[in-house]
């Protein structure tokens, strides 16, 4: 489940990281900063990826974490 976790990462961390990216651009208080605030929003997005991606990956192995249930 790893691997699958890591594939899925790879594609949701950039999603994350384009939409906090636009949205930093987008509101003017923190566009006024936006060479700063920029790698802030995109390390966010990056990093609330991860958890997303495990998650992800046990939906799409339907449950199972590895170990089976008597």
């Amino acid at each position: 489940m790893f691997k699958v976790s890591i594939l899925v990462w790879i594609m949701l961390g950039t999603t994350l990281a384009g939409i906090s990216l636009i949205v930093v651009l987008m509101v003017p208080s923190f566009a006024a900063d936006a060479i700063r605030n920029i790698p802030y929003a995109v390390a966010v997005g990056f990093a609330l990826a991860m958890p997303l991606s495990y998650f992800i990956a046990t939906q799409i192995r339907g449950g199972q974490d590895g170990t089976r249930k008597a």
